[in-house]
């Protein structure tokens, strides 16, 4: 007789128990960049949107910054930091190839031995780890999960960039995920289009760079070529979020976008029709473009400013270098 294998399941449903975050400690005004880029503040407020970005001490790493997000969720979470048996960290700002940020902070915030993973989807690297962590609970590969999206984005900046540098800021926004009586994450619709790879990433290799042939490697991007696919591809992706989460728009609460630009973010609103009544995150006027960090930022402030939203749908959705895109409905915590 062959024998059979066990194969476990989890719960039927799960929710975002709370949020954390911790911001780069120097706020970095448009004055302060704008000699090595031959611009004004004007021009990168009304191109960007941007007034100040956030931007970490030099001893400060993107480990620290998701250990200090990690915290603050689990400790809103109610949730036992031993409890948690999942860690899963965007970044691509890991200051090491390996270990992974994801082990070193499950030991940080007394999760060890959580099973702990980085994942790299640049700007929608916050909601694959959701959908990740949703999967996982529901299948019963663990039972709560700690997500995080964590970037030093300042390390791999060129001052003399046009393209990107004043945009990007640091820091770390995290939640932590668990078991719920009733759905409290949507379908998410993910996907990338890796032939336009070259649209926005690194510059150079780090091999490059060992062997005398590069400089440090910075990101870049084609500014244009990326506006137009946020705007018009990720608007469809977003319609299929909520449509996939058996909503419409008048049913959001908030919209949670990337934050890359702030013509970015309204032009959304506009193209998905949003009611008036939908809050909007808008956390890179202060706090820059910070990848994969970015909406879980963004609402964490959503909630300390609007604690109403609480219970309500959000709407959130990443896109970003290799044209990597995630998006799902959440109930806010």
């Amino acid at each position: 007789m062959t024998p059979q294998l066990i194969q476990p399941t989890g719960v039927a449903h799960t929710r975002i128990y709370s949020y954390g975050a911790a911001r780069g400690q120097n706020a970095v005004p448009n004055e302060d960049l704008i000699e090595p880029i031959d611009s004004s503040d004007e021009w990168i407020r009304q191109r960007t949107g941007i007034i100040t970005r956030v931007r970490a001490d030099a001893d400060t790493s993107a480990i620290d910054l998701a250990a200090d997000a990690a915290v603050e969720a689990i400790e809103r979470s109610g949730i036992p930091a031993d409890k948690i048996d999942a860690v899963i960290v965007a970044t691509i700002s890991n200051p090491k190839q390996t270990p992974s940020v994801s082990a070193i902070v499950a030991d940080r915030v007394g999760a060890n031995p959580a099973a702990a993973y980085d994942l790299n989807a640049a700007c929608a690297g916050f909601a694959y780890g959701v959908a990740q962590a949703d999967a996982l609970i529901r299948a019963g590969a663990a039972h709560y999960a700690v997500v995080i999206g964590t970037e030093k984005l300042s390390d791999v900046v060129d001052p003399t960039d046009r393209s990107i540098s004043f945009l990007l800021g640091d820091g770390a926004g995290a939640v932590v995920v668990g078991p719920s009586e009733t759905p409290g994450i949507g379908p998410t619709i993910w996907g990338s289009d890796g032939s336009k790879a070259d649209a926005v990433g690194m510059n150079h290799t780090l091999t490059e760079f060992r062997d005398g042939l590069a400089p440090w490697p910075t990101l870049r991007q084609e500014g244009p070529t990326v506006f137009r696919w946020a705007v018009w591809e990720m608007v469809k992706v977003a319609r299929q979020a909520i449509e996939a989460a058996g909503i419409t728009p008048d049913d959001l609460a908030a919209f949670v976008p990337h934050q890359a630009n702030m013509r970015i973010i309204d032009e959304f609103a506009k193209q998905l029709k949003l009611p008036e009544s939908v809050v909007i995150g808008r956390d890179i006027e202060t706090t820059g473009n910070t990848s994969a960090a970015s909406i879980p930022l963004a609402t964490h402030r959503l909630l300390e400013e609007h604690p109403e939203l609480s219970g309500g749908l959000a709407l959130q959705i990443g896109f970003g270098a290799g044209l990597v895109f995630g998006a799902q409905v959440v109930v806010l915590p």
